[in-house]
């Protein structure tokens, strides 16, 4: 089955068509961009939207506003096109692309999202207590690199692609298809605008 795979809950966003776990395309994107690269995906593959037969998409954690186009889309597409949809955590596809390290991402207002126990989880980054001889990755590992470091735990060089949750992962996790509206977002804090009208 030919699965259209993408992320868009951090800067960096993914895009990926992936047949039978071989990946035929894949590239960095932006979410605002997300379709344009679809379309450029399927036509570098000779396909069109009609040979998809499942939509795989990033049920975050990370920025709400690029979770909610990155749903949104993945739901219109599937719609549209009458295929299922499966949602994968980006924590669990950035620990995916490099095996055995912690993943980390950046949470903004000084906070993490990262896996405790396997479990996802919101920290204060100083909470993060790095493990001594764990490679940590994710934009998050690298905005607290000293941190990180100064524990005994490594990072990889900014802009290594194990900082990036790619959409690759996402397809070789996916496992539960479903109807669109299924997939729900794992945000794990409350948004800021829900914040903001809070008594």
């Amino acid at each position: 089955m030919l699965l259209l795979a993408f992320d868009t809950a951090t800067e960096t966003a993914s895009v990926a068509l992936v047949r039978d776990g071989d990946v035929l395309g894949e590239r960095p994107s932006r979410a605002v961009r997300v379709l344009d690269d679809v379309e450029a995906l399927l036509a570098d593959a000779g396909l069109g939207s009609a040979d998809v037969g499942g939509i795989v998409v990033g049920t975050g954690p990370g920025s709400y506003t690029g979770l909610r186009m990155g749903l949104v889309t993945a739901r219109t597409l599937a719609i549209a096109l009458g295929v299922p949809v499966a949602g994968v955590s980006t924590l669990d596809a950035l620990a995916a692309g490099a095996p055995g390290a912690v993943p980390v991402l950046d949470g903004k207002r000084g906070e993490v999202f990262t896996l405790v126990g396997g479990e996802p989880r919101c920290l204060a980054a100083e909470a993060l207590a790095p493990e001594p001889g764990k490679a940590y990755v994710g934009d998050g590992a690298v905005r607290y690199r000293e941190a990180i470091e100064s524990a005994g735990a490594t990072v990889a060089p900014d802009g290594a692609p194990e900082h990036v949750p790619w959409a690759r992962h996402h397809a070789a996790l996916a496992h539960a298809f479903g109807p669109p509206d299924a997939v729900e977002p794992l945000y794990l804090r409350v948004p800021d605008a829900e914040r903001a009208l809070s008594p």
